[in-house]
């Protein structure tokens, strides 16, 4: 008898929720060798963010890996704007550095995210990532984040604030001094640790309510 693996599911993915993504390159070999392609890299996002009905809250840019936190206007638009914006990315790296291949290390993840602390601390755990990675002592430090806007009301026209954010304040001003302060402290290691595994295991990064509002508009179990 002849076993065929099963067929891979796909992603979680509604409209107007949020998603964790992670994507890395491959053999965890770099993504980006100098600025210049760090630079190519956002205006690709740029553009599928306007194409494909993206909003994107929080990234940041780490030498083999990128991760993104970004909310569909529709289902399915995550999906269409890694799958094209990843493709165009590649081909203006290789044509750059003069190689050919795969740039990415497989499929890009993806977790859902829950609104309430849980989206606040996704954001806080991706600009945080070069201090965890001992690359700077402060996230200000780092220049290919959106850290600066978030924190320091530094214009970005990638970014779109979301609800839980303009919810720290009044104006601009209040919500970055909020958001800022909020830096204060270290995200608890546990919580760190929801983090990673729901990325890593593509689930659903919140509460057992907002779970089970997933799974009852999926069909499919969240946990």
């Amino acid at each position: 008898m002849i076993l065929f693996g099963m067929a891979r599911l796909p992603r979680f993915e509604l409209a107007g929720v949020p998603q964790h993504v992670v994507q890395r390159g491959n053999n965890r070999l770099p993504c980006f060798l100098d600025d210049e392609d760090r630079q190519r890299y956002l205006q690709c996002l740029r553009q599928a963010l306007l194409r494909f009905g993206c909003r994107l809250h929080a990234y940041v840019l780490m030498n083999n890996h990128v991760h993104l936190l970004l909310t569909p206007d529709e289902a399915g638009g995550v999906s269409r704007l890694m799958h094209t914006f990843a493709r165009n990315y590649v081909g203006s790296f290789n044509g750059r550095h003069g190689r050919t291949g795969t740039l990415w290390e497989g499929r890009y993840k993806a977790c859902l995210v829950d609104s309430g602390r849980y989206f606040l601390a996704c954001s806080r755990y991706i600009e945080v990532n070069p201090v965890r990675a001992w690359m700077v002592a402060q996230p200000n430090e780092y220049p290919w984040s959106s850290y600066g806007a978030n924190a320091d009301g530094r214009t970005d026209p990638l970014l779109t604030p979301h609800p839980e954010y303009l919810g720290l304040g009044n104006d601009p001003a209040s919500r970055s001094s909020a958001y800022r302060a909020s830096f204060a402290e270290a995200l608890p290691d546990e919580l760190v640790e929801e983090i990673r595994i729901h990325l890593q295991q593509q689930k659903v990064l919140g509460t057992d309510r907002f779970r089970s509002w997933v799974e009852a508009r999926t069909g499919r179990f969240a946990t």
